[in-house]
């Protein structure tokens, strides 16, 4: 297993922060590796909405299923998301910052079958993804124009 930890501070208030990120439907504006997603329940989001992901990794699409395990709004995200390479179980926290929020990621990855082998590199590639990421999320919440709403629930 591999721990992948992080913070950011995004210049937007809480409750902004959380509802965009809490929509999966809005990460490939601002993760490039995300080319489509989609929620899989009815109703609002909260713990046990399920959403199904596609990613572009070295060449083919990889498919991911996420599922809200904590929904503590506008506080706490808990998910497991399950692929055929790995598994992984994580916690995002959403605080009140000075003129922001400061969100912070905790993520354990498991990998599956050989990736097991690859952990050390896998974590490493895994932190400066992460970081990318949210460096991504910041500019676009931060830029109103580009910023991506979130969608009706």
């Amino acid at each position: 297993m591999a721990r992948i930890e992080g913070e950011i501070v995004i210049g937007r208030p809480v409750d902004v922060v959380f509802d965009v990120v809490a929509d999966q439907r809005n990460e490939p504006a601002y993760n490039r590796a995300i080319t489509g997603a989609e929620k899989l329940t009815d109703g609002p989001i909260g713990v046990g909405s399920r959403f199904r992901a596609t990613a572009a990794a070295r060449g083919r699409q990889v498919e991911m299923l996420i599922e809200y395990t904590a929904y503590d709004w506008p506080n706490m995200l808990a998910s497991t998301t399950r692929m055929a390479t790995a598994d992984i179980h994580g916690v995002l926290n959403f605080d009140p910052y000075p003129g922001g929020t400061l969100l912070r990621w905790t993520w354990e990855l498991t990998p599956r079958g050989a990736f097991r082998l690859l952990t050390p590199v896998i974590a490493g590639l895994g932190r400066r993804q992460e970081q990318r990421i949210w460096n991504s999320l910041k500019r676009q919440l931060e830029t109103a124009s580009a910023a991506p709403q979130p969608e009706p629930q």
